[in-house]
């Protein structure tokens, strides 16, 4: 029997990142996996990725979503290639402030994350865990994804499970001959319950078993954290995380 935990999209909130890495330990699962999306929109991204770095060297799987090369890089077509019209300031703003804040060394860090990680467990299932889908940091399984589109990119590994997050709801599609376990936000969740959400994976003789976790955490500190900041658009960051919604 193997045990995973998932989490992702932890956007430098690292309140919510510190309390749900408290609920998984507790669950002693076999590996960790975080799917990205790390640093950019909340008020800690330090500290995000030096919990992060530490997990990393105990052996957890990390890879990087499409914010982190927004941060890392300010390459914002590849990050956001849906904003065919330009990326707003706000992003921009909180893209550069969390550049600055993480420093260079932690920065090269975040550059040299991979797209995408593989697991296999003890009875040889193979779990990926990417930041969107399959081959890609920014086509995700949306929950109204057309059936044909979903097939087609779940079809682009031999991975029995795929783990990832970037929607920020979370939630456990069974597609028979895949599954699809997105966890949601472990920091940033859409889906207007504002705790953070992540992923405990069982596997057990050829069974795969998922389930969505919620992570209460201090909402308040954090928004107010956020808007303290003072950046262009704080105001609705703090509001999301303060609703579970995203507001803008």
């Amino acid at each position: 029997m193997s045990r995973l935990a998932a989490l992702s999209d932890v956007h430098g909130n690292a309140t919510a990142l510190e309390a749900v890495l408290a609920d998984v330990a507790r669950e002693r699962p076999d590996a960790v996996l975080v799917a990205g999306d790390l640093v950019l929109n909340g008020p800690e991204p330090a500290l995000v990725v030096d919990v992060l770095r530490s997990l990393a060297d105990e052996g957890a799987l990390v890879v990087a979503g499409n914010t982190d090369i927004a941060v890392a890089d300010f390459d914002y077509a590849a990050a956001f290639p849906w904003m065919t019209d330009g990326v707003p300031d706000a992003v921009i703003d909180a893209a550069e402030w969390a550049h600055d804040a993480l420093g260079d060394e932690r920065i090269d860090w975040l550059r040299r994350l991979p797209s995408e990680r593989r697991w296999r467990t003890d009875d040889d299932t193979l779990v990926l865990v990417c930041h969107a889908s399959p081959g890609s940091q920014t086509a995700g399984f949306d929950q109204g994804l057309e059936a044909s589109v979903t097939i087609e990119r779940v079809a682009r590994t031999d991975a029995r499970v795929i783990v990832c997050g970037h929607t920020h709801l979370p939630e456990v599609r069974d597609l028979g001959w895949k599954l699809i376990v997105n966890d949601g936000s472990a920091g940033y969740v859409f889906d207007g319950e504002p705790t953070a959400s992540w992923a405990l994976i069982d596997f057990d003789g050829g069974e795969v078993r998922a389930e969505i976790r919620r992570t209460e955490f201090d909402v308040l500190s954090v928004a107010n954290a956020i808007s303290a900041r003072g950046l262009a658009g704080d105001v609705y960051r703090a509001a999301t995380v303060r609703t579970g919604k995203l507001v803008r």
